[in-house]
This record gives structure tokens, C-alpha cells and sequence, in this order.
């Protein structure tokens, strides 16, 4: 996903292999690539995890600089021979080099840090180092080379340096407005051909920012031009402008998303649909795009701007004064009164509205994809009736990489945005996106970081912890030991168990923490693996564990002061007739509007910004800042009616028993930890399940930035 370079003859393109470990060189031949050469850095992911990202290339010199993200190194090749001359550890994942223009120096950009490494080609070594801001990235200088521009994408900032001094001489903010807050994500830099113009690209707001800096150290806003979906790069050319999108250019439905379950398992309680379509999985569904801009006038870019600000929910007052309510439950301002004084917040695994709520005739859902109704999940829809029936909530994230970090933080950064598609694509990677990678962290942590700093006391449930303890250092001390983490192997409903008894210790001393996250995910379910419990018992399960953790809160001592609130960390793994994001969720409290249908639209970010107004949190992000609260939710008027849990109708112990080449296929995935096994494959054993064995999945729908193939075993 980067590194290219072309020679200086345009003869030749070098391109970054990533988890391949090589440079391909593919000689050009009457305007065509032809097959590549290549240059080797080391055996092929997973044997060795090097992961070459940004590259440099000096003709004359014949040298290839490359530098890495896993093992945060820079190789130095001979382009005559071939053979690597010098490996110099950076201590920090990298992302871009850039030689000076006499090729003397080498910037490289140290993602995972703070700071550009100056490596001096002539002694192979690393002579100085220049800070910037937080997760550098892509570097450009002018033609010169007296200046550089470096793109700090958790800092929504640019830093420009004078490299004659070595020093960062000013340094250039992209957000839209003057905050701290992360969420413009910059991530690419172009220079106009006179070099007066910088074009910055904000991914996560989706625009590119103008600036005025044929002086630099004094540069100067111009305006913004709206883009596609997480725009990653920009070049000039001429007078246009063109754009990388991510994330093309919207979101959409997919009813012929992946079905974790099959018809033929003799429950009886399946709706889902039977003709054979492709599959839609929301890992495939955003296509990359390429936007061509007119490099606008002064005129037109007043108006690109106009458009920028009427499409960002996001501006300062937010931050401090919510979308919300007056007078309500939930304070409309930070640090405003709540009869709620503690928070339950439960993260579950990867199911669409329509896969469970798609019977309820209250809401807009569609029974034809409903596979886990009432008779599943009573539970659920109980829940969603006694309380209030969200039929218009979505979730930020597309899989459980960045959904886990978007529950968590409102937020996931360029790192977890960048990588995961190539983990989930088959193509290497190691999922490291729940606090056991500093590098995916977010600048600022994770709510329980915001909570430790204001001193609201929390504790963690199995969310972001493992068998060996927290993998946070805020959380060190704040887990539930005995609560099991993520295992499809423990069942919801013991986990539960866990959790009653050390509530129920805790609210004996009064110590109940404030902030409460619980996770409880195996709605996820282990497909046809041979041995495991089925879809319809896993889901069942968890819907039974909901109701007990609802249950014993509910006629707890502090119930007249909770509330509860449950969602998806994301919607993956299932088709919905409305987006592939909308999800389920709840708000459980005696504030909660009994009996109701809300169908504002809400999301991720509405319900952290909910809980954090509850608590007297500051926002996280531009994100959860520009979220509307979900205050209609609530009233004045407390009912402490304390919920009654229902009984299972299914089988909780059923197993899988059929032996096909679907649960042969099955045996060697991963579902120890969520999202390992590979999801394609996944997909096309649930397709099975539901079409029966000898039934032919359509072929997959193949995304611009996710590749199809087969996962290597030792990848998890």
C-alpha cells in the first residue's frame, strides 16, 4: 500500500513487495511493466516479519534505500548486484524515506514515533534526528531540498523543516478547526509545480487542505476541497490534482452478505434467504477510487470549502457543548449532572440488524434475512422491546482490527486503517490492534485513559485482556482476573457467572467501578468446525448470557443509578438491507424511554459520547465530539422495574457433527481469537452451511485494496 519509485530514466519501477519481504523492479517496456525483478529482504511473511513499506532509489549512486514496519529497519541495496549492503535498526516502525536532493541524506519518517531519522549515505549510519509530531508518515521537500514537509497523522498537523538547520520551523495545522483532537488523520503531501501550493490530505476527513507556502515558516490557510472516502495520497500534475480514495466514495447495503449458519441444522428457527447470490462481505465493499481536480481559483475554492464545512458534523463547540438535550439524564454539556452514576458497557462479535432483529415488525427490517430470530434470541428482543428498539444504529468500524479501537476510542488510526486490509486480504500481518501494539494506539489512549486521567474509577471484563493479564498498562490492575477473555471455546453464559461474582464482591465494600466494559463475544460463532458449537448455540448462548448480566444488574442496589449499554464492536460477518453497518444495539437503564422505537440515526461514536457526557468525560475524537448523543433514549421519569430474564428455546450444547469438506476446512482455523480465521474462506463454508454442501458460492467481489486468496495457517 505504499512505496513506489520510478528511475530517474523512467525506465524502471520500483515497488514495495510488504509482507513478501522483496522489492519488485518491473522494467518498462513500450509504456507497460513488464515481469518483475526483484530484490530480496528476507524469507516471505510469516518466516520473517520485515514488511518494507516507503522506498528511495539514487540512479547514479546505484542504491535502493527501503525502510520497514515490523522489524523498523532500513536496507541498503546494491542495484548492480542486487545484494543488500547495510541493515540499520530504527528503533521505530517507518513509513517513507526521502534522499536530500544531492543524495547525501536519507529522511526517513519513524511511524511509530515522533521524530524523522537523518541517515548519512556516505558513513551508512544514523547522524541526527529531527522531532515532529505524533505518527509521521509521508514525506515531500521542494526542489531544493532546503525545505521538507512531513505529515503527522495522529496530530492533524504538518511539520516543515528547514533542513539547513535541522530543525522544524513551523508547523502547519489541517483540522478544520483549532483542536487537539485527533480525526483529520493527514496522511499525504503534494507541492504545486511552483511549489507555493501544498495540498494535504486529511483521510478521516475526507478532503484535501490548501496552503499558501511560498514562504514557508509563514504559511498561510487557503481552503479545503472535498475528496472521496479516506483520501491517502495526492499528486500534482500540472494543473490537476489527483487523489487517492481509500474508501471510494460511500457506504451501502449488502443483503447477500456472509450467513454463519445453515438451514439444514434441524433448530427450525431460520428466515434467511435461499437463492444464490454474491457474497457481499463488508471487508470488499468499499472500492478504492481515483478523484481528477481542476487546481482551483480562488473562487472555486471558497466554494470547495463551503462544501468541506457543510459535510463535517464536527466544529469546536461541540466539543464542550453535545448535540443533546437539555434537562435529560444525559448532561448535554461535559461535567453536567446525572442522576447515572455508574456505566455498563457490553462489546459483543460482528452481527448486522437484520440477522436478529429482522422479524421485528416495530422496526425497518427484513425478515428474509433474519437468521437468529425471537426463538434464538428472546433475550434480545425482549430487551429491545421493554426498553427501546434501535432500528437505525451503525457502527464506525468495518471488521473487529479497527472495530475494537473505534468502540474503545472513537477512533482508529492510520496504522490499524493502513494494515488490517492486508491481514484480512490474506497478505500477511499480525492482528495487534487491541492495545498489544503501541504503534495502533491512538495519540491520547483509550477511554479507560480518559477516565483515569479525570479519576473515574473502571474496571475491564475481558476487553482488551488476555489469559496473561491486561494488555494496557491503564488497565494493569483494573481487570477482572477471573473473568475468561476472548475463547469461542467458554460460553457467554460463564462468563456471566464470572462476572455476578465479582460484581457482586465489589458492591459489598461499595467498589463498584464507575465505568464498566464487558465483553462477551460469542455471538461471533466457530462456523462448521467439527466438534464446536454451532452458530445457533453460540448466538443463543450469548443472547442467554445478555439477559443474565441485564437480570442481575437490574435487581442490584445500584440499578437506580445505572445504565447499560450494548453494541457490536462491528457488523462483518452478516448482509443488513439498509448498510452493511447498521447493527444492533441497547440502552438499558430506569431512564431508559420504556417501550419505545427510536430511529435516529446513531453509531459507535454517539454511544462512547453518551457515556462519556454520563461520566464527565472530555471527547475522544472529532469523532464522538460531532456525535449526537443518544438523549432521546432517555427520560426524566425513572422506571426500576428490574428486568426478568428469558429462557433459552434451543439447544445451547449443540455440535457440529456433520463431517463435510466445510468442517475439514474448518479444523485448522483459528477462533481463539476473533476475526484469525480467514474470513473469505469462512464465508464460503457458511454458505454452505446455509445452501447445503454441494452448493457453489458465487464468486467473491473483489475490492481494489482486498486481495482473495489463501491464508497461511501460521499467519494467526
Amino acid at each position: 500500500w505504499y512505496g513506489l519509485k520510478f528511475s530517474a530514466d523512467e525506465k524502471k519501477l520500483y515497488a514495495s513487495g510488504a509482507n513478501d519481504n522483496i522489492i519488485l523492479v518491473y522494467p518498462i517496456i513500450n509504456k507497460k511493466l513488464a515481469p518483475a525483478d526483484t530484490l530480496v529482504l528476507g524469507k516471505r511473511w510469516p518466516a520473517e516479519k520485515i514488511g518494507p513499506t516507503g522506498l528511495e532509489v539514487d540512479d547514479a549512486g546505484k542504491r535502493l534505500y527501503t525502510v520497514t514496519k515490523e522489524n523498523n529497519s532500513l536496507y541498503v541495496f546494491d542495484l548492480s548486484t542486487k545484494k543488500l549492503l547495510h541493515r540499520v535498526n530504527l528503533g521505530a516502525e517507518a513509513y517513507d524515506c526521502l534522499l536530500s536532493p544531492d543524495k547525501s541524506k536519507l529522511y526517513i519518517s519513524l511511524w511509530g514515533s515522533d521524530k524523522l531519522a537523518v541517515y548519512d549515505t556516505k558513513t551508512n549510519r544514523v547522524t541526527n534526528e529531527i522531532f515532529t509530531e505524533n505518527h509521521p508518515n509521508e514525506i515531500i521537500q521542494n526542489r531544493s531540498g532546503k525545505y521538507l514537509f512531513v505529515a503527522n497523522a495522529n496530530d492533524n498537523s504538518v511539520s516543515v523543516i528547514d533542513t539547513q538547520v535541522g530543525k522544524v520551523i513551523e508547523v502547519i495545522s489541517t483540522a478544520l478547526y483549532p483542536t487537539r483532537l485527533t480525526g483529520s488523520t493527514t496522511n499525504g503531501l503534494a507541492l504545486s509545480e511552483d511549489e507555493k501550493i501544498l495540498y494535504v490530505a486529511n483521510a478521516d476527513n475526507n478532503c484535501l487542505a490548501v496552503f499558501n507556502v511560498s514562504t514557508p515558516g509563514k504559511s498561510r490557510s487557503k481552503g479545503f476541497i472535498p475528496t472521496g472516502w479516506y483520501p491517502t495520497n495526492v499528486r500534482v500534475a500540472g494543473k490537476k490534482i489527483f487523489v487517492s480514495n481509500g474508501k471510494g466514495f460511500n457506504s451501502m447495503a449488502n443483503p447477500y452478505g456472509p450467513q454463519p449458519v445453515k438451514k439444514t441444522d434441524n433448530s427450525g428457527v431460520h428466515v434467511g434467504i435461499t437463492e444464490q447470490r454474491e457474497v457481499q462481505y463488508i471487508g470488499g465493499l468499499f472500492k478504492g477510487t481515483l478523484s481528477i481536480i481542476d487546481q482551483p481559483d480562488d473562487s472555486k475554492l471558497e466554494s470547495f470549502s463551503k462544501q468541506v464545512y457543510a459535510n463535517t458534523p464536527y466544529n469546536k463547540q461541540t466539543e464542550t457543548l453535545s448535540r443533546g438535550l437539555k434537562d435529560n439524564p444525559v448532561p448535554n454539556i461535559q461535567g453536567g449532572k446525572s442522576p447515572i452514576k455508574y456505566v455498563f458497557y457490553v462489546i459483543k462479535e460482528n452481527r448486522t440488524y437484520d440477522q436478529v432483529f429482522g422479524d421485528m415488525k416495530e422496526g425497518n427490517g427484513d425478515p428474509n434475512l433474519c437468521l437468529f430470530p425471537e426463538k434464538v434470541t428472546p433475550n434480545h428482543h425482549a430487551l429491545a422491546r421493554e426498553f427501546v428498539l434501535l432500528d437505525n444504529f451503525y457502527v464506525d468500524a468495518e471488521v473487529s482490527a479497527d472495530g475494537h479501537n473505534w468502540s474503545m476510542a472513537a477512533y482508529a488510526n492510520d496504522y490499524v486503517e493502513k494494515t488490517w486490509p492486508t491481514s484480512y486480504g490474506s497478505r500477511g500481518g499480525t492482528y495487534d490492534y487491541e492495545g498489544s501494539r503501541k504503534i495502533a494506539y491512538p495519540r491520547d489512549g483509550f477511554i479507560w485513559d480518559y477516565c483515569k486521567r479525570a479519576g473515574v474509577s473502571y474496571r475491564s471484563y475481558g476487553q482488551f485482556a488476555t489469559k496473561d493479564g491486561a494488555t494496557l498498562e491503564s488497565l494493569i490492575g483494573n481487570i477482572a482476573t477471573k473473568y475468561p477473555p476472548y475463547n469461542l471455546d467458554i460460553m457467554d453464559i460463564d462468563r456471566i457467572t464470572a462476572f455476578k461474582s465479582d460484581f457482586d464482591s465489589l458492591l459489598a465494600i461499595n467498589a463498584v467501578a464507575q465505568f464498566n466494559t464487558i465483553r462477551i463475544g460469542n455471538d461471533h460463532t466457530s462456523g462448521q468446525r467439527i466438534g464446536k458449537l454451532t452458530p445457533t448455540a453460540q448466538v443463543a448462548d450469548n443472547d442467554l448470557a445478555l439477559g443474565q448480566l441485564v437480570e442481575h444488574i437490574s435487581n442490584s442496589s445500584i440499578w437506580k443509578e445505572s445504565a447499560i449499554f450494548v453494541l457490536e464492536d462491528d457488523a462483518q460477518n452478516g448482509p443488513d438491507h439498509v448498510d452493511a453497518h447498521r447493527s444492533p444495539a441497547f440502552v438499558i437503564s430506569p431512564y431508559t424511554k420504556r417501550n419505545s422505537v427510536n430511529s435516529n440515526m446513531y453509531s459507535t461514536s454517539g454511544m462512547l459520547r453518551t457515556m462519556e457526557l454520563i461520566l464527565g468525560l472530555p471527547p475522544m475524537s472529532q469523532y464522538d465530539a460531532a456525535a449526537v448523543p443518544m438523549s432521546e433514549c432517555f427520560t426524566s421519569t425513572p422506571d426500576f422495574r428490574p428486568y426478568k430474564v428469558k429462557p433459552s428455546n434451543v439447544d445451547l450444547k449443540q455440535r457440529n457433527i456433520a463431517w463435510n469438506k466445510s468442517a475439514e476446512r474448518s479444523q485448522d482455523w483459528n477462533f481463539a481469537r476473533e476475526d484469525a480465521a480467514p474470513d473469505l474462506d469462512l464465508n464460503e463454508v457458511v454458505w454452505k452451511s446455509v445452501k447445503g454442501e454441494d452448493s457453489v458460492m458465487p464468486a467473491p467481489r473483489r475490492s481494489a485494496f482486498l486481495k482473495l486468496e489463501q491464508k497461511d495457517k501460521a499467519d494467526d
